[in-house]
């Protein structure tokens, strides 16, 4: 069996919701920050905070950023950050495949090449905690897959460094396209999808919901509120083999049929199926 996450984004993805699923899951906070350290970033400090909304249980993942005057990283600069980390390679390699596939998007929006956009939001301290996070927290869970939602995108606009866009933002809805994943229509307004969450999920996942025995569920919630819980829930588990409908149904034929001896002429015994019985499951 292979040990694998789901991701369930009814609400959306953002890199810090993603992340927060994985902490409210289980992965120590204190862990992640040994981790980060790795990366050398100055001026900044991670923070998980309990919450209930909507009557359900989960966690608010942050990064606050307390430096001044960041630089506009490009590709190059962030590669050297965290290839000269002493992270474990598996990491560095992962977080690599998504900022690659996000510099690839930022530079097709803005018509240039990947070597030569600078970004503002990408290269930000919260970009790169969230990213090298998600990929140290699914490494050091062990998981081996990871599987996701369709994805709801919101509607309206959105502020960034290059002022009002629709939404989803350009270089979101070119690495939702570029990987041909599954959007959903909604009524929300406002972005529910961000350019970080759908450079994690597009790079690292597979958009399905896998057959799977379910161990743990982690809650991570978002900034914004909305009629409904704003929140990502990962389920990290294993994968369950598939059956076909006749093995499902020699499986129930099995669990119903118990053998209970009765007296009958000749002295012989049988087993009598249960054909009364129903299972029924209350919610």
């Amino acid at each position: 069996m292979t040990r694998i996450a789901y991701f369930d984004c009814f609400s959306g993805a953002s890199g810090d919701m993603l992340l927060g699923a994985w902490l409210d899951a289980g992965v120590d906070i204190d862990a992640l920050r040994t981790a980060l350290a790795l990366l050398k970033l100055p001026d900044y400090e991670v923070t998980l905070v309990k919450q209930v909304r909507h009557g359900i249980s989960g966690s608010k993942f942050d990064v606050l950023d307390q430096g001044h005057d960041r630089p506009a990283r490009n590709l190059h600069a962030v590669r050297y950050i965290v290839e000269e980390s002493d992270l474990p390679e598996p990491v560095i390699e992962a977080s690599m495949r998504v900022f690659t596939r996000l510099a690839e998007a930022e530079a097709q929006v803005h018509g240039t090449t990947v070597d030569e956009v600078h970004f503002h939001e990408v290269g930000a301290i919260d970009a790169l905690v969230d990213i090298v996070g998600f990929c140290w927290a699914a490494h050091h869970l062990d998981i081996e897959e990871v599987y996701a939602s369709a994805l709801p995108v919101g509607s309206g606009t959105v502020r960034t460094e290059h002022g009002l866009l629709p939404v989803p933002a350009p270089a979101t809805l070119n690495l939702l396209a570029s990987a041909g994943a599954p959007i959903l229509a909604g009524e929300a307004r406002g972005e529910l999808v961000t350019p970080t969450g759908a450079a994690i999920l597009t790079t690292l996942a597979r958009f399905s919901r896998p057959s799977m025995t379910v161990h743990q569920v982690g809650y991570g919630f978002g900034t914004k509120e909305f009629a409904w819980p704003n929140m990502v829930r990962v389920w990290i588990g294993e994968t369950l083999e598939e059956q076909g409908p006749a093995d499902r149904w020699r499986a129930a034929e099995h669990d119903h049929a118990h053998d209970h001896p009765h007296d009958h002429e000749g002295g012989h015994t049988h087993a009598h199926p249960h054909d009364d019985d129903d299972h029924d499951h209350h919610h």
